[in-house]
């Protein structure tokens, strides 16, 4: 068997071994298996195969649908996006006679806008890591109007997509996850050293977060000894689509002040909500609507650029609206999102385009 070979059975078998050196370099090992990662390294391989031999097959192009990924299956950018983009990424064309004619009144007058909120007007440089204070600015306006609750800039960290640093203490820190649920959460807590804590979504409910299926997995939790942290919902849901109704949330809500856990509110899909009588609403404007405030339960709320109607997943921009923490917590919060000096500067523009589309 060769190495490469060995790798697939490895993966295949859900378990990887520790860490070691392979033939493509080093090899980190997982106890969790993330299929849709395994079904791009085949497909992956078999594109490899068609172009060293094309008559081998009898089809010449793989289209990848093991993720959400509508650019590269072709769906268009927005166009206000990337005009933006373009003009803040070389603002010397705004300067010439023709911009006039090329780009539309609105990205032309938001570009000028962000620029001048820009260290240097220059999209290459480093920024404040937690993000340029104008498109937070931005941002915390944009949650204000949809939530009807002050935001305040200062809550927002500017992210590389959604994808939260979680830093766990050791394997007995748990984080409740729902089931079904979106990989990122398992791996990045399985990266961690922590333990998942699944709870089940119930699909006669319309795969609503019970919060007896709540305390059940609690219970059992800390019977085996893991001190949960945190608990993850994710509205509208990843992968069953589901749109959490207003009570469900309140009862989570509750459920996480009665227990002092961080709730931590995945919304990044809250634009795609196709049914009439389902309405998105936000965590923070739920809590905030039961008389909550910030010194009352520990709430992080994300936001991307790669899911709702835009999809621009290359483009990894992202935030999270941070509220309920002491000073203490917020300063090490901010140490973390220093190490990486500060998120891409194009996904903060893009960012803050989302949330604030021309009226």
């Amino acid at each position: 068997m060769s190495l490469e070979e060995e790798e697939a059975e490895e993966l295949a078998g859900g378990e990887l071994k520790g860490c070691r050196v392979t033939s493509g370099g080093i090899f980190v090992g997982y106890n969790t298996f993330d299929s849709p990662k395994y079904i791009g390294f085949l497909s992956q391989k078999l594109q490899q195969e068609i172009q060293a031999k094309p008559e081998a097959y009898p089809f010449q192009e793989i289209l990848y649908y093991n993720i959400g990924n509508p650019q590269s299956l072709g769906q268009k950018s927005i166009t206000f996006f990337r005009e933006v983009l373009a003009l803040c990424d070389h603002p010397a064309i705004l300067a010439k006679s023709e911009t006039q004619a090329l780009f539309s009144a609105d990205s032309i007058e938001r570009a000028r806008k962000i620029l001048d909120q820009i260290s240097g007007r220059a999209t290459g440089a480093y920024s404040h890591s937690q993000g340029i204070k104008g498109l937070r600015d931005t941002i915390a306006t944009a949650i204000e109007a949809r939530d009807g609750f002050p935001a305040d800039p200062n809550n927002i960290f500017m992210t590389d997509g959604a994808s939260p640093a979680l830093l766990i203490r050791s394997e007995k820190d748990g984080i409740l996850c729902p089931i079904p649920q979106y990989p990122l959460y398992s791996a990045s807590i399985a990266l961690h050293g922590g333990t998942l804590v699944p709870y089940y979504l119930d699909e006669a409910t319309g795969w609503g977060s019970e919060v007896s299926e709540l305390k059940k997995q609690l219970q059992e939790a800390k019977s085996n000894g893991i001190t949960v942290r945190a608990l993850v919902v994710i509205n509208p849901g990843n992968l069953t689509g589901q749109v959490l109704a207003e009570e469900n949330q309140k009862a989570i809500v509750e459920f996480c002040k009665e227990e002092g856990l961080v709730l931590l509110a995945d919304e990044v899909y809250q634009e795609n909500v196709y049914v009439p009588e389902k309405k998105f609403h936000s965590f923070k404007k739920v809590a905030r609507s039961m008389g909550y405030d910030e010194k009352d339960i520990h709430l992080v709320s994300f936001q991307s650029v790669s899911k709702g109607y835009y999809g621009e997943c290359g483009k990894m921009g992202g935030y999270m609206e941070v509220t309920g923490f002491g000073a203490d917590v917020r300063e090490h919060i901010y140490k973390l999102a220093s190490v990486n000096l500060c998120s891409n500067i194009t996904g903060q523009i893009l960012a803050s385009l989302v949330m604030s589309p021309p009226k």
